[in-house]
C-alpha cells in the first residue's frame, strides 16, 4: 500500500454549521481528556503500522487506498452533551482526501484533510459533536480512492455547558467608617441563575478589592488621604460573566494628621530644548505617609505645570531666551516640600515646525468632548459623551448643536456617545459613523450629515458589543485602506480579550457597510472573529497610523501599566495574562512604551509627521514622541501641558496644520451634562500657521521636513498615482480662488509634478488622497493635471527622485479669478503654471524633502 494522507478536520464557523455540528463556544470548564489509540479501534481496509516516527501508543492506522476504508472508535462518554473530538494524524502528500464523520450512525458531514508536509509530521484537528452518556461509535470513512490519513489517535474532551447569563447588579452600595486611608462598603447581594462567586470593589474601572460571592461587605484599607473616590461593586459568576455595576458612592477621604512635607525633589535638570520649549526631569521625592501626590513646576514664582510624573515639558517659550525653573513635591494632605535646585535652560534659535506643539488659543467650551473629526471645509464635528449630541464647531469657535444620536444612553461611567469618524467619501455619501452605548450593548451606527442637517435616525453598522460601566473602548477611525477600525474594551470581563468569538477586548476592522473584510486575520473562523484585527486588549482607545501605514494604539492598564502598542495584524497583546510588561508575558506582543497607570491613562492618539501625540486622562497631561527611523519603536517621550486643562481625552490634527485637544473633566458618575465646563483648545507648531494666516501647511509633515513615503512612489513602488497629502491654508484677502503647484526644485530646477487650480475661495483645505480626474471629485469644480500620461496625468504625482534627497515645493497661489482662463485637459504643465502665475495676487511655499524611489 502507498502512504496515505492524514485527516484534517476543519470544522470552524460556517463549515461547522453546514455539517450540522455544534460550533465550539467559550467554555467555563473541561472534563479530563480521554485518549483512544487508533490501533485499538475497529479497522476496515487498513493496517496498523509503525514505520513513521512520532506516533503515540504502539503504532498508527494506514488506510487502504480505497473509498469506504474506515476506523471506528468506541468513545465512552462519562457525560452527555457537547464533546470535542481531536484527531492526531499525518499526511505526507499534497492530496486532499475527504473523510466522512459518523457518530452512532448519524452523518456529521464530509470534511477535507490536506497534507501535513511529511509522514513524520503529526498535527491535530478537531470536531465538536454531541455524544450520549456511555459508549458512542465514532466512525471516520474514506470517501475517495485515495483512502484516508495515517490515524494516530482520537482524544475526547467533554465541554461543560456555557453559562451565558450574568448576575444582576449588586444594589444599595453604601460607604461607612471613612478614614484617611480606609473605608467600609456594604451592598445588597446580586442574584444569578447558577451562583455568584465573587464581588469586585472598583474605582474608575480598577479593582481595589475582591471578596467571595457569599460576602457583601468589604473594608478597603489602601486609600489615600484627602482624595476623591467614586466606588462601585460588580458581581461575577463561575463562568466569568460580569454583572453591570452597582450604584456609585462618592466621597473624599479626610486629611490625615500628617504635617510633614515630602523630601525635596533632587537633581532637577534640563533634558532638552527647542525654540519654544524646555524639557525637565528630576528624581523622586519620598513622604513619611508613603504617598507623593504630585509635583509642581515653577518658572520663577509662577506655577507652570502640575504632574504625577518625574518630568514635564514647558512650552510657549520664546526662542534664544533663558528660563529658570524649580520643582516642589506635595503629599495628599497639601504639605509641600521646599524648592528643588534651580536649573536655567536656554531655548534654541527659531527653526521649522518641530514636534513639540504649543498652546495657540481656546476654540470652544463643550460638555465632554470625547471625539473630534474634521469635514473637508475645515469645520469639525464633536461628540458630547453624556449629552449624546453631535456639535458642529468652526475654527473660530462657533458652535451649532446638530442633534442627539438616537438610542444613545450612558452607563454612569465610561459609556455614552463616544467615537466619531467622518466617511472618507463624505462629499458624496454624507455619512458619519458613531460608536455609542445603547440599552443592551455598545454599537457602531451610521448617520448622515449633509452640511446643514443631521439625520434623525441611525443605521446599525455593528451591534452586540458588550457594555459595562467601565472598559467600553470607543474610538473609531478610518484607516489608509478605507476600512473602519474600532477599539473595544473588555467590558469588565477580562476573559473576553482572549476569546476571538467575543467582540470585546479587541481592535476591530470592518467595511463601511458593516461587513467583515475577507482579508481580516480570522475571517475564515467565522462569527465575530471575522472582525478581529488584534486581541488581548483591556481597554484600548487611541488609534492612528504613521507614514509607513503602521497602526499605533493607546491602552489603559489595570493597576500597574498603561501601554502604547504598535499593532500587528492578528496580534495578541496579552491581557489578562500580561499587563504592559508585567505578568505572564511570554509569547505576547510587548508594548513600545509603558507608563504607571497613575501618570498616563492614554486615550486619544494622533500622529503628525511620525510624531505621536497622546491625550492622558488620569495623568492630566499630553505625551509627545517620535517614531524611530526604522518604524519599530519610539524616541524620548515629552510630557506636555501637565495639569493645565485636567483630564485630556482626544487629540486630533486639524486641516490648518494644528492640533485640537479636548478635556473631559467631571466625567465620572455620568458627568455634568448640564454644564459646559470642558474645553477644546488649538495647539500650534513653531513656524506653523494660525487660522487667518496666508500660509500653506500639511498635517502630514512640517515645513522643510521629509514628505512621508505614503505620498511618494515608495508607497506602492510605482511612479505616479500616489495619494496626495492633506493641505491647509489661511485666507488671502480678496482671493477669488486658489491654486497649488507641486514641483521638484533640485539643482535650481523646476520639474512640475502636479497642479490643482480653480479651488473655490471658501475652501481652506484639501483632504488626503484626492480622487482622480481632470475635474477633481468633490472639490467644487477644481481642476488638476500631473506629469506623465494616461491615468498618471489625472492624479497627484508624488516625489520619485530615485536616490539623493531632493527638495520639493508646494506653492499656494491666491487667484484674482474664480476660473483660470485658457486651460484645458490638454494643456501642458508649463502652460498651467504660467496661467496660474498670471492670475495670482500672492503666493506662499511649503517645502518638503524626499529620497523615495520606485
Amino acid at each position: 500500500m502507498a502512504p496515505r494522507p492524514p485527516w484534517r478536520v476543519v470544522l470552524a464557523g460556517t463549515a461547522v454549521a453546514a455539517l450540522g455540528l455544534t460550533a465550539l463556544s467559550p467554555v467555563s470548564a473541561f472534563a479530563a481528556d480521554t485518549d483512544y489509540e487508533s490501533e485499538n479501534a475497529v479497522i476496515s481496509q487498513g493496517v496498523v503500522e509503525s514505520n513513521h516516527a512520532g506516533y503515540s501508543g504502539t503504532g498508527f492506522v494506514n488506510f487502504d487506498n480505497v473509498a469506504g476504508s474506515y476506523v471506528e472508535y468506541s468513545v465512552n462518554a462519562a457525560q452527555a452533551g457537547t464533546h470535542t473530538l481531536t484527531f492526531r494524524y499525518a499526511n505526507g502528500t499534497a492530496d486532499n482526501r475527504p473523510v466522512k464523520l459518523v457518530v452512532d450512525g448519524g452523518d456529521k458531514g464530509t470534511v477535507d484533510f490536506p497534507g501535513t508536509g511529511a509522514w513524520t509530521t503529526w498535527k491535530t484537528a478537531t470536531a465538536t459533536v454531541q455524544l450520549t452518556a456511555g459508549v458512542n461509535k465514532v466512525r471516520t470513512t474514506a470517501t475517495t480512492a485515495n483512502g484516508g490519513p495515517n490515524a494516530d489517535k482520537l482524544t475526547d474532551t467533554f465541554v461543560a455547558p456555557t453559562d451565558g447569563e450574568p448576575p444582576t447588579a449588586p444594589a444599595n452600595l453604601k460607604a461607612s467608617n471613612i478614614l484617611p486611608t480606609a473605608a467600609t462598603f456594604t451592598w445588597t447581594a446580586a442574584t444569578d441563575n447558577v451562583g455568584v462567586v465573587r464581588y469586585e470593589v472598583n474605582r474608575g474601572g480598577n479593582i481595589l478589592k475582591t471578596v467571595d460571592g457569599k460576602t457583601t461587605t468589604a473594608t478597603v484599607d489602601n486609600l489615600t488621604p484627602n482624595t476623591a473616590y467614586d466606588i462601585s461593586v460588580g458581581a461575577y459568576d463561575a463562568a466569568g460573566n460580569p454583572s453591570q455595576q452597582s450604584n456609585v458612592v462618592t466621597f473624599t477621604t479626610p486629611p490625615s494628621d500628617d504635617t510633614t512635607p515630602p523630601t525635596v525633589p533632587g537633581n532637577l535638570r534640563s533634558t532638552g530644548v527647542t525654540a519654544n520649549s524646555v524639557s525637565l526631569a528630576w528624581n523622586a521625592s519620598t513622604d513619611n505617609g508613603g504617598t507623593v501626590a504630585g509635583y509642581d513646576v515653577f518658572q520663577g514664582a509662577t506655577k507652570v505645570a502640575t504632574t504625577t510624573s518625574l518630568g514635564t515639558t514647558v512650552t510657549n517659550l520664546n526662542p534664544n531666551t533663558s528660563y529658570t525653573f524649580t520643582v516642589k513635591a506635595r503629599d495628599p494632605d497639601g504639605n509641600s516640600s521646599a524648592a528643588s535646585n534651580a536649573v536655567t535652560a536656554r531655548t534654541s534659535a527659531p527653526g521649522g515646525a518641530g514636534g513639540i506643539p504649543e498652546y495657540d488659543k481656546d476654540i470652544a467650551k463643550v460638555d465632554l468632548g470625547w471625539s473630534v473629526d474634521f469635514l473637508p471645509n475645515g469645520n469639525a464635528l464633536v461628540t458630547e459623551r453624556d449629552r449624546f449630541e453631535v456639535v458642529l464647531v468652526t475654527p473660530s469657535g462657533q458652535k451649532t448643536t446638530l442633534g442627539k444620536v438616537p438610542g444613545a444612553v450612558g452607563t454612569n461611567g465610561e459609556g455614552g456617545l463616544l467615537g466619531l469618524a467622518i466617511s472618507p467619501n463624505w462629499a458624496s455619501d454624507h455619512a458619519i459613523y458613531l460608536y455609542h452605548t445603547a440599552s443592551g450593548d455598545n454599537r457602531i451606527v451610521r448617520m448622515t450629515y449633509d452640511g446643514s442637517t443631521l439625520s434623525s435616525t441611525s443605521t446599525p453598522v455593528l451591534t452586540g458589543i458588550a457594555k459595562n460601566r467601565y472598559h467600553n473602548g470607543g474610538r473609531i477611525k478610518f484607516g489608509p485602506d478605507g476600512k473602519l477600525y474600532a477599539t473595544v474594551g473588555d467590558a469588565k470581563n477580562s476573559d473576553n480579550a482572549q476569546n476571538k468569538s467575543s467582540l470585546n477586548g479587541k481592535i476591530l476592522r470592518l467595511n463601511p457597510d458593516g461587513s467583515a473584510p475577507s482579508d481580516n486575520p480570522f475571517y475564515a473562523t467565522g462569527g465575530n472573529a471575522r472582525y478581529v484585527w488584534s486581541y488581548g486588549h483591556r481597554n484600548p482607545q487611541g488609534l492612528a497610523w504613521g507614514s509607513r501605514g503602521q497602526l499605533w494604539a493607546a491602552e489603559f492598564g489595570e493597576s500597574s501599566q498603561d501601554e502604547l502598542n504598535l499593532i500587528q495584524k492578528g496580534g495578541n497583546f496579552g491581557w489578562p495574562s500580561c499587563e504592559g510588561t508585567q505578568g505572564s508575558c511570554s509569547g505576547f506582543i510587548a508594548p513600545k512604551k509603558t507608563w504607571p497607570t497613575s501618570q498616563a491613562g492614554p486615550s486619544g492618539l494622533e500622529i503628525v509627521n511620525d510624531w505621536i501625540y497622546i491625550a492622558g486622562v488620569t495623568g492630566e497631561q499630553m505625551f509627545a514622541t517620535q517614531i524611530n527611523s526604522a518604524g519599530t519603536g519610539i524616541g524620548t517621550v515629552s510630557t506636555l501641558f501637565s495639569g493645565r486643562w485636567g483630564r485630556l481625552r482626544s487629540v486630533t490634527k486639524s486641516p490648518d496644520g494644528g492640533l485640537w485637544l479636548t478635556s473631559t473633566n467631571n466625567d465620572k458618575n455620568g458627568g455634568t451634562p448640564s454644564v459646559l465646563d470642558n474645553v477644546i483648545v488649538r495647539l500650534k507648531f513653531p513656524g506653523g500657521s494660525t487660522p487667518g494666516d496666508f500660509k500653506l501647511t500639511s498635517s502630514a509633515f512640517a515645513d522643510n521636513a521629509t514628505i512621508p513615503d505614503k505620498y511618494t512612489c515608495a508607497g506602492d513602488g510605482t511612479a505616479g498615482q500616489d495619494p496626495s497629502p492633506p493641505l491647509g491654508w489661511g485666507a488671502s484677502t480678496g482671493a477669488k480662488a486658489y491654486a497649488i503647484v507641486f514641483a521638484d526644485v533640485a539643482n535650481s530646477g523646476n520639474k512640475l509634478h502636479w497642479a490643482i487650480w480653480d479651488v473655490p475661495a471658501a475652501t481652506k483645505s484639501l483632504p488626503e488622497g484626492l480622487g482622480a480626474g481632470y475635474t477633481v471629485p468633490n472639490q467644487g469644480g477644481a481642476k488638476q493635471k500631473a506629469m506623465g500620461s494616461g491615468a498618471n496625468a489625472q492624479k497627484f504625482f508624488g516625489p520619485c527622485p530615485g536616490g539623493s534627497s531632493h527638495p520639493y515645493t508646494f506653492t499656494l497661489y491666491a487667484l484674482n479669478t474664480a476660473t483660470v482662463p485658457g486651460l484645458s485637459s490638454s494643456s501642458t504643465m508649463a502652460q498651467i503654471e504660467t496661467a496660474i502665475k498670471g492670475a495670482s495676487t500672492a503666493n506662499v511655499v511649503l517645502r518638503g524633502k524626499s529620497s523615495a524611489a520606485a
